[in-house]
């Protein structure tokens, strides 16, 4: 597995979107609606619930009350091709 960096800022960007910022200096706007399916993704769909995202204070993943969690190095792949898109 590769090593990541560490996903270090999270924030509310919108519809079904969220602002990450990895300790490499990776930060961009990833958009998760396609991946709101399934028994612990599906509740996400109620924005109120999706703006609830943040990171973990055990482990630095972005979590939501419900106990949905997105792995860190899936996130990081997102955020670097958003970046990249917007250059």
């Amino acid at each position: 597995m590769a090593n990541y960096a560490k996903l270090i800022e999270a924030s509310y960007a919108g519809d079904y979107s969220v602002n990450l910022c990895f300790s490499d200096g990776v930060c961009g706007i990833v958009d998760l609606e396609s991946e709101l399916w399934g028994e612990m993704f599906e509740p996400l769909k109620d924005k109120k619930l999706f703006a609830q995202a943040r990171i973990s204070p055990e482990i630095p993943v972005l979590i939501w009350p419900n106990g949905a969690d997105f792995a860190p190095e899936f996130l990081y792949e997102r955020a670097k091709q958003a970046a990249n898109n917007s250059h």
